[in-house]
């Protein structure tokens, strides 16, 4: 009888394995030996949850797992406060395809993380506090894309954070009250609230890094090494550091720079001599516009102008914006004998990328016709080094004389917004639903600072575009050339805002509208704007989208609260556009309602 029994039960097993179903099958039995193991081995819990291979997680009802409805495969575990003392088995958790949420708080489950996390490709919140967990975090974790909390407080973590500031949708990082030390990584903070964001109570040390000072000073108390704001301690200067190897060579090298400099002056001697005994006449060679154009497109260096119009500026000089982290000794005539590759040319000038002699590289912005005199433009720039923003990319110097006006500007490696739309690819980047909202949320607040400190001035951007939007090493969004040009519009009231500040509007409205379709504008914004209209009345605004949003599961009801956003933008009556404070509040009030429909369904 007893055999009988057990064969009834093989031939069960061996029915359901050979089925459609194997795969689930699979999954069950790794959630349940998941189980097994956070426990510590306790049959109890897995026959009080309801959990077993035999059974389905979705139709049958297994305590703690929320499915999807329309994929009937599992979502989300919520094991919270069970006394669970086993270790996490992270290789049978990932073995879930679906799996986003995990919650395991306020347990007692000992061990660590282990690499193997980096299998639950689709996870976006991951709770871990409150448990015995330690060691170090695990570098895999920065493989997780998709990734947007992440709760290891209240446990005895130890050992450096890895890079989370890779993961550019993450928006909640709490780490409070372990033993994790080295430097703070460059979150991207504009991401987090002071809610979402807590590594206080650790062994950090170091400076906060750009954009912290956003966050209160509760998310970074109880680190006796960190200083800089919010904090009320200031970092010390760095100490210049001492190589000793290079001074033990020092001899070495003095003699080999003896040589260097022989050989230099005997070549000095012959090109001299050669020159002076030369019948051909020289002259100075001219390199106009279009040779610049020719020398870059075939990858030659060449100076940013003719030395005929050098010497006709060499005494003007270069103003240099003095800020902290920014070059203070560019001279002049050292930016006239650089190295430049033109990058581009627009209605409004050139741009440069101009290599310095010590490797610098700088962004020169060389503007023509731009309306204003020398003064005038002196008075702009100095008026917008007064009214900084984080999201608003600021001069390192600039020059202006009857003959040129040149604007210098740090390097940004990662390229524009533009290059994004055209489908460049960044590591550690993914451009979606969540990085397009930080994109709008910032270029707004900073479009909406630079309107209600300049607008007094006159001062708009006067060029806003795509391509205008700088991508900083944090990969934050940049407004770059903001008032170099006067449009010639005056700031008279237009029926709610000025002509300058409706034309930005009306301008960051298209940049919207690229961010939504996935379309960059390549000749005349205002097509991008009248195609989506006509969509729009036709009823079928879905289409309006970028597919990669709606694949990617952007939601539907926040791409429209957008988009109605952008429509009223570039609504053709500037009177009718409303200001950009209104706007960037609006953008915000987008941005916050997408993260709480993000929460819906965290524990």
């Amino acid at each position: 009888m007893e055999w009988s029994s057990t064969l009834s039960w093989l031939m069960s097993l061996l029915l359901l394995i050979c089925s459609g179903n194997s795969e689930e099958y699979a999954v069950r039995l790794s959630l349940v030996g998941f189980l097994q193991v956070l426990s510590g081995n306790g049959t109890g819990i897995i026959e009080r949850l309801g959990w077993s291979a035999a059974t389905d997680p979705c139709t049958d009802g297994w305590n703690g797992v929320t499915c999807n409805n329309s994929t009937s495969s599992v979502y989300k575990i919520k094991l919270e406060e069970l006394g669970l003392r086993g270790t996490i088995d992270a290789g049978r958790l990932c073995q879930a395809p679906s799996l986003a949420v995990v919650s395991l708080l306020h347990n007692a489950i000992r061990g660590d993380i282990p690499p193997e996390i980096s299998d639950c490709g689709r996870l976006t919140h991951l709770y871990l506090g409150g448990n015995r967990l330690a060691g170090s975090l695990p570098p895999s974790l920065t493989l997780l894309g998709n990734l947007k909390v992440l709760d290891v407080s209240d446990n005895d973590f130890s050992g450096e954070l890895p890079d989370l500031a890779k993961i550019s949708g993450l928006v909640g990082f709490l780490a409070q009250n372990n033993r994790l030390h080295g430097t703070i990584p460059g979150f991207r903070f504009g991401n987090f609230d002071r809610r979402r964001f807590d590594v206080s109570n650790n062994l950090f040390a170091g400076p906060i890094p750009p954009g912290g000072d956003r966050l209160g000073q509760t998310s970074f108390i109880g680190n006796p090494g960190l200083c800089g704001k919010p904090l009320p301690v200031a970092c010390p200067p760095s100490p210049p550091k001492e190589d000793h190897k290079s001074l033990k060579l020092s001899r070495e090298k003095a003699i080999m720079f003896s040589g260097y400099i022989a050989l230099g002056l005997v070549l000095f001697l012959f090109v001299t001599y050669k020159l002076i005994h030369r019948k051909k006449k020289t002259k100075h060679t001219k390199i106009a516009d279009e040779k610049i154009a020719s020398d870059s497109s075939s990858g030659k260096s060449s100076i940013l102008w003719s030395s005929t119009e050098a010497s006709a500026t060499a005494t003007s000089s270069l103003i240099v914006l003095k800020r902290p982290g920014t070059m203070t000794d560019l001279k002049f005539d050292e930016l006239l004998k650089a190295p430049a590759e033109l990058l581009g040319r627009g209605r409004n000038g050139s741009l440069y990328k101009v290599t310095t002699a010590d490797g610098t590289s700088l962004a020169v912005k060389r503007i023509k016709d731009c309306g204003t005199s020398a003064a005038e433009f002196r008075r702009r720039m100095e008026r917008m080094d007064i009214a900084r923003h984080p999201n608003v990319l600021p001069a390192v110097a600039f020059h202006c004389s009857t003959q040129e006006k040149l604007v210098v500007y740090e390097y940004q490696r990662n390229g524009s917004l533009l290059s994004l739309l055209q489908g460049r690819q960044l590591d550690g980047v993914a451009f979606d639903w969540s990085y397009r909202l930080r994109v709008a949320a910032g270029v707004a607040e900073g479009l909406a600072a630079m309107h209600r400190e300049l607008l007094a001035d006159g001062i708009g951007h006067g060029n806003l575009k795509s391509s205008n939007i700088l991508l900083n090493n944090v990969m934050d969004p940049c407004i770059s050339e903001c008032g170099l040009v006067a449009d010639g519009r005056s700031v008279e009231n237009a029926g709610g805002g000025s002509a300058v500040t409706a034309a930005d509007v009306h301008a960051f409205g298209i940049i919207l509208l690229e961010l939504l379709t996935g379309k960059p504008v390549r000749n005349e914004p205002s097509e991008l704007a009248r195609w989506v209209n006509s969509v729009v009345r036709e009823e079928w605004t879905v289409e309006v989208f970028d597919e990669a949003l709606v694949s990617g599961g952007a939601s539907e009801g926040g791409m429209m609260q957008l988009l109605q956003v952008a429509l009223r933008c570039v609504h053709p009556s500037p009177a009718a556009r409303p200001s950009m404070d209104h706007v960037a509040a609006m953008v915000n009030t987008v941005r916050e309602e997408e993260d709480e429909r993000s929460e819906v369904s965290e524990p």
